[in-house]
């Protein structure tokens, strides 16, 4: 039997095993999870190719041919990797900005033995800094996915970052935690992003006339946040959207091109609550 007649097998045995309402959980389950471990087998394969930074050569109009929308005049835009990962899992949405006009987007590796958001964030300033004295821009917008989404936000609430960053979309970022993974607990950072730890209660302090817009992704079948609403920023001196995505798991928030559709709009949107009021269907 050829594998692409394999799951609409499995799915009607699913069914049949699982009636009503909770045939429809399960079943959204059952294909986050198997695209979950789809994304995770073609990342582990592109992981060497992001170990190293990333040139940074002027921007040069496309000559391949690659059919490309007017480029837009937004600032740059900076991708943050999660936990024990690096710029490789932006490859999709890096092509999915750049086709849709936004020509200046880099990529930050912090190192896997980074043991501290706090020194991660001052990094994280260096390196945005960098990018405006090298493009003469102002401000950048930043792209946060997971553990890059919370560097990010210490970044701006507790470094001044606020002063260059204009949006901050985080992807399944724990910002009120995450319980998840208890034996994981022997790194440092790990610790750092549970429930009550110094670096959560820190972000919980108030932060008035923060000037960075935050636009905060967050999916109901994330297995990394536990519980998944941690994803959710809940501030009362932020300017903040949450909006869920419904039918993915963590890894595929970077990935799928839904998500990666709601970035560009969120990215495109001068005011808080003109975009993405209904949230993403993507399943």
């Amino acid at each position: 039997m050829k594998v692409t007649g394999l799951l609409p097998l499995s799915l009607a045995i699913y069914r049949r095993l699982w009636p009503g309402r909770l045939a429809g959980l399960s079943m959204a389950l059952f294909k986050a999870t198997a695209l979950e471990a789809a994304i995770l087998a073609g990342h582990l394969l592109l992981y060497p190719t992001g170990l190293i930074q990333e040139r940074r050569p002027p921007a040069l109009p496309a000559q391949d041919g690659t059919a490309r929308l007017p480029v837009r005049s937004g600032p740059p835009v900076v991708l943050l990797h999660g936990f024990i990962d690096n710029r490789s899992v932006f490859v999709l949405l890096r092509r999915s900005l750049t086709q849709h006009g936004r020509q200046r987007v880099e990529s930050l590796n912090y190192s896997p033995l980074t043991c501290d958001i706090r020194t991660a964030a001052e990094l994280l300033g260096r390196h945005v800094e960098e990018i405006c004295e090298r493009t003469g821009s102002t401000r950048v917008d930043i792209v946060g996915h997971s553990l890059g989404g919370l560097i990010a936000r210490y970044y701006v609430q507790r470094l001044g970052g606020d002063l260059r960053v204009r949006t901050l979309v985080t992807l399944g970022t724990p910002h009120a935690g995450t319980r998840v993974a208890p034996l994981a607990d022997a790194h440092p950072i790990v610790r750092q992003m549970r429930p009550g730890s110094g670096v959560i209660e820190e972000l919980t302090r108030p932060a008035p006339g923060c000037r960075t817009r935050f636009v905060s992704f967050w999916s109901d079948l994330d297995t990394i946040m536990d519980p998944v609403e941690s994803a959710c920023l809940d501030h009362p001196d932020l300017d903040v959207q949450n909006v869920q995505v419904t039918g993915i798991g963590h890894l595929a928030l970077p990935v799928h091109p839904a998500v990666a559709a709601g970035i560009r709009e969120a990215l495109d949107t001068t005011r808080s609550g003109d975009a993405l009021t209904g949230g993403l269907t993507v399943a």
